[in-house]
């Protein structure tokens, strides 16, 4: 088998597998898993919660277009996870019209919760694999996505 065979049938392999990890049924049930006894967060505010975790204090707008969610969805879902405590709504100092959202230390808990519990899964799946396979695979994806999010900085940059 060719080079190119090879790298093509692997790249096929890990488009499948990142097609079955993004499926909506999937990312709900991985949600579900990892949200359940943490209160005010569930499968459907997780995403809004995480995302705000990991671009910081953000208005509405921007946070659902780094999420790939709806803004009147993504603000749908912020009202319920302030009505929770876990983030708070102030002025943008950037745009006296608009509002930022940002984690309360309520919600910077929920998130460090919500991180042990993906942690624990993780290493739960990856109980059985053969010394150091789940190190190679965590630095391969590492490595994978460095590099889908170079390429995607240099389309958009």
């Amino acid at each position: 088998m060719s080079k190119t065979t090879h790298d093509s049938a692997s790249a096929a392999r890990v488009a499948a597998a990142i097609g079955a990890l993004t499926l909506r049924a999937t990312r709900a049930g991985l949600y579900g898993r990892l949200t359940s006894g943490v209160a005010g967060v569930d499968a459907t505010t997780y995403p809004v919660l995480s995302g705000l975790a990991r671009v910081g204090p953000a208005t509405a707008t921007k946070l659902a277009e780094a999420i790939g969610m709806d803004r009147t969805v993504t603000t749908r879902y912020a009202t319920r996870l302030q009505e929770a405590g876990l983030i708070t709504r102030r002025p943008d100092p950037a745009d006296a019209r608009a509002t930022r959202l940002a984690l309360t230390d309520e919600g910077e808990r929920a998130i460090a919760a919500l991180r042990g519990a993906m942690e624990s899964f993780l290493a739960e799946e990856m109980a059985t694999w053969p010394p150091g396979e789940a190190a190679a695979f965590a630095m391969r994806l590492e490595r994978l996505t460095e590099s889908l999010a170079q390429g995607e900085a240099d389309r958009s940059g």
